[in-house]
This record gives C-alpha cells, sequence and structure tokens, in this order.
C-alpha cells in the first residue's frame, strides 16, 4: 500500500494560489507493504533483542549454611597448625574434640547437656505460649492493644538480665527464677514480631471478610493467621536463639549443673578447652534449633513464593 498525493501542474490564477498552500508529500512504503523492511533489519545479530537479566539470587544450594561454620574451623585448624593462634589461648578442634570425648564418657557431659536442654525447653514453651497469647489480644482487639502493648514495650526497653537480682527476691535463687528469665528473652521476640504481623494485614482483606460475610472466627483462620505467620517465624528463631544466649549467663548463678555451670567451673581452673567446648555446644544447640525452625517455616509456608524457595 502507497501514500501518494498528487503534485498539481501550475497554472494562473487562484488555482496557482491553492497549489501553492497545499503540502506536498512524496510517495513512501508503510509497514504493511510488501517488500518494507521489518524493524531492527540489517542489526548485527544479538544486538537488536536484549537479553532478560535474572535478579532472583538462583536456586538454593543444599547445605549451603554449613559452608560458612566449615570455613571458620578450617581457619582455625590452619591457625593452630601453623602455630598463629596460642593452644593456651584458643586450643585446636581436636584438643577440643577429646575433651568433650573425656568429659561424656566420664558422665559430666551428658548430665549437663541434659539439665541446659531442660532448662531452655522449660523457659521456651513458657515464653512461646505467653507472646502468642499477647499478641493475639493485642493484635486483634484495641482494647487489648491499649492493655498489653505500652507494657510490652516497656519490659522491652529494660534489660532483661537487669531483672536478675529482682527476679532471685521474688522467686529464690533455684530453678524458678532461671525459667522465668528464660521465658521473658522468648516472648518478647515473638510478641513483637506477631504483633506487627498482624497489625500489618492489608484492610482490603478485612472488606474482603466482611463482603464474604465471614464469621470472626472464619476471618481469623483464613486471613488473620495466614497473613501473620511469615512474622510469627521470623519472632520464633529470635526467642529461640535468645533461650541459649540467656541459659549461658543463669546456669552460672548458684547452679550445680548445666553447659554454664561448667564453663564457669572450668574459667576457675583455667581450663580453656573446656570453656570453648561449652561454647560450640550452645552453638550447634543454636544452629540446629533455628534449622529445625527453618525446614518447619517451609512445610508451613509452602503456598509463599518468595526468594528463599
Amino acid at each position: 500500500m502507497t501514500e501518494t498525493v498528487s503534485e498539481h501542474a501550475p497554472s494562473t490564477g487562484a488555482a496557482d494560489a491553492r497549489a501553492a498552500d497545499r503540502p506536498t508529500t512524496t510517495t513512501r512504503p508503510t509497514a504493511t507493504e510488501p517488500g518494507a523492511a521489518p524493524p531492527g533489519a540489517g542489526t548485527p545479530p544479538g544486538t537488536g533483542r536484549r537479553r532478560v537479566r535474572r535478579l532472583a539470587p538462583g536456586k538454593r544450594l543444599p547445605y549451603a549454611r554449613l559452608v560458612g561454620p566449615a570455613l571458620l574451623l578450617v581457619i582455625w585448624s590452619l591457625g593452630n597448625v601453623t602455630g598463629t593462634l596460642d593452644p593456651r589461648t584458643l586450643p585446636a578442634p581436636w584438643t577440643v574434640v577429646r575433651t568433650g570425648a573425656h568429659l561424656w564418657t566420664s558422665g559430666t557431659l551428658s548430665t549437663d547437656v541434659t539439665e541446659s536442654l531442660w532448662r531452655a525447653a522449660q523457659g521456651f514453651a513458657i515464653g512461646l505460649t505467653v507472646g502468642v497469647v499477647l499478641a493475639l489480644v493485642a493484635g486483634l482487639s484495641r482494647i487489648g492493644e491499649a492493655v498489653i502493648d505500652g507494657t510490652v514495650q516497656v519490659n522491652r526497653s529494660v534489660p532483661t538480665l537487669g531483672l536478675i537480682p529482682l527476679f532471685i527476691l521474688w522467686l529464690g535463687i533455684g530453678e524458678t527464677f532461671k525459667v522465668a528469665i528464660i521465658a521473658i528473652v522468648v516472648y518478647i521476640p515473638i510478641y513483637l514480631n506477631l504483633y506487627s504481623a498482624l497489625s500489618g494485614i492489608d484492610h482490603r482483606f478485612v472488606e474482603l471478610g466482611e463482603v464474604l460475610r465471614l464469621s470472626r472466627w472464619q476471618f481469623i483462620r483464613q486471613i488473620v493467621i495466614p497473613g501473620a505467620l511469615p512474622g510469627f517465624f521470623v519472632g520464633l528463631r529470635l526467642g529461640v536463639t535468645g533461650s541459649w544466649l540467656s541459659l549461658v549467663v543463669l546456669e552460672q548463678i548458684n547452679a550445680t549443673n548445666g553447659l554454664g555451670y561448667m564453663m564457669f567451673q572450668a574459667q576457675n581452673y583455667g581450663q580453656t578447652d573446656v570453656i570453648v567446648l561449652g561454647l560450640l555446644i550452645y552453638g550447634v544447640f543454636g544452629f540446629a534449633s533455628d534449622s529445625v525452625v527453618r525446614v518447619l517455616e517451609r512445610r508451613v509456608l509452602s503456598w509463599r513464593r518468595s526468594l528463599n524457595t
């Protein structure tokens, strides 16, 4: 198809004036005309089509989180082999392993590990329950928010370990105050993250539930809980880590067993290998518990597409 505008021959009078004012065009091919060159023709191959960049980090690698700890272990071993690290300051990994095997066969290490796990489990269970209940009440009720949220924020601002002297006066110097301190350390991050997730649910979902005439329980089960689960798991991971962090301090106060007690006694006798052994066990427990929560999170939130999937 060709667009043409014919040019009039020269004439006299009014015809000449009209011809002078009329714009003239030349014949040109359009995109639908046979033989017209397609867009981008004549460009070198590979330059006319832009390559799509992948912005995602890529496929998850199995056991990738073990690379960092393994690298630290290699550096630690090389430092001891080359003499860069003084064995009196930081014993070699094989020395720590031999010490752990000796303490395990003698029965003291197994008792200390069992007692530490039991204390951490009790405090974590209480803190998890309290944190979830308070977050649900504050996140789903304006009255609950007014009563609970401000109190929790004040509690969060007070150093938890600074409450130890007061709790010893209230609960005694036995096991009860240790479990109570662990519960406080656990419930605060669980409450904060779950409450934030509940408050951050889009109001359009609330309107959708009203349009669908959902009951209160149906609204909580179908909209609130799925929307708040990602924040809950973040708080759960922080709570698990907090239980181990507080335990190492609490077990050095009037304790007769536990990993913290073992490390405190090793400090008195200058046993660096025993102290390092206790720290490694705490680290392994923290890493393992965090990995369990991660696996549980991926299974429960399998419907969610994220960079971590």
